[in-house]
């Protein structure tokens, strides 16, 4: 695994248990979004949604393990590609020492405005490479 970039511990939440008696996979995404929030505010510092200028071009998830209520889950977050104006992010879910999830997120630097996509500018390419597990 790459150096992680960002990491969170969540408690997980009953009403997030599901009737299989584990987390429901739909709360794992909600979960992977809140350990790229640093990432967010690379490109938008104030995270003002008047602002924002990011979008998902893709997200892929592998369910690894059952993940439990009534343990704590860190969510490790990194960068794990840079391109000209988007960039790939890994994640993990790990519980109890074993990973459960696994992610991986497209974002695109995004002019709304325009509706197309734009260059990353070097002085966020160069915070996102020092996120990055290369």
């Amino acid at each position: 695994m790459a150096e992680t970039f960002f990491s969170a511990t969540l408690n997980p939440r009953f009403n997030e248990t599901d009737g299989l008696g584990h987390i429901n996979n739909t709360v794992i995404p909600i979960w992977f979004e809140v350990g790229r929030e640093p990432i967010f505010s690379l490109f938008n510092p104030s995270l003002n949604l008047e602002e924002w200028n990011l979008i998902v071009a893709g997200f892929t998830i592998a369910y690894t393990l059952p993940t439990f209520f009534g343990q704590p889950v860190e969510v490790k977050t990194w960068v794990s590609r840079i391109g000209n104006s988007s960039f790939e992010v890994t994640q993990q879910c790990w519980q109890a020492g074993k990973m459960t999830a696994e992610a991986q997120t497209t974002l695109v630097h995004y002019d709304y405005g325009a509706n197309q996509s734009v260059p990353i500018p070097d002085m966020v390419k160069q915070a996102l490479a020092q996120r990055s597990g290369d």
